[in-house]
């Protein structure tokens, strides 16, 4: 029973792990920052951050891209919630005198994790042929055959 529903939160957690934002800061430059969920991992955020910046390029009516300066910020943590403590016990009274026999356990809490990873990148976008758009990547190639569709919903989650 506890796996179906540890599939289904990790399937919904894939589902939509990932957002970006983009800032203009020049005619032909963006700064892409990318925050995905920590089941992404720092790789599938970087995955993310460069696809952004290839729809960002195609959006600002260019072709290629090079990105021209990165920073990326793990902020993921393990949380513990607070445990309990079960006693359990057995009082035997004899006449005037008794005991008492018992043992403590402590369980612990929950855990969960928090946090992301975040990727900010620095892009300089090209038409083809423009000077310095041979050493540029591919806009539509970095995104595939589906460039289109991908431009027009965009890109959120780090699956693929």
């Amino acid at each position: 029973m506890k796996l179906p529903i540890l599939l289904a939160l990790a399937a919904g957690a894939l589902s939509s792990c990932a957002a970006s934002s983009s800032m203009r800061t020049a005619n032909n430059e963006i700064i892409i920052k990318t925050r995905a969920a920590p089941i992404c991992g720092d790789t599938g955020a970087m995955k993310v951050a460069a696809k952004q910046a290839a729809i960002e390029t195609i959006k600002a009516g260019y072709d290629r891209y090079i990105i021209v300066g990165q920073a990326g910020v793990d902020t993921t943590q393990v949380v513990q919630m607070p445990g309990s403590y079960t006693t359990t016990g057995t009082a035997n009274v004899y006449g005037n005198t008794g005991y008492y026999s018992g043992s403590t356990v402590y369980n612990p809490g929950p855990t969960f994790v928090t946090g992301g990873h975040n990727q900010d990148l620095a892009v300089r976008m090209f038409k083809e042929g423009e000077p310095g758009s041979q050493n540029a990547l591919s806009a539509r190639d970095t995104l595939g055959p589906k460039w289109a569709l991908i431009v027009r919903d965009g890109i959120n989650t780090c699956a693929g």
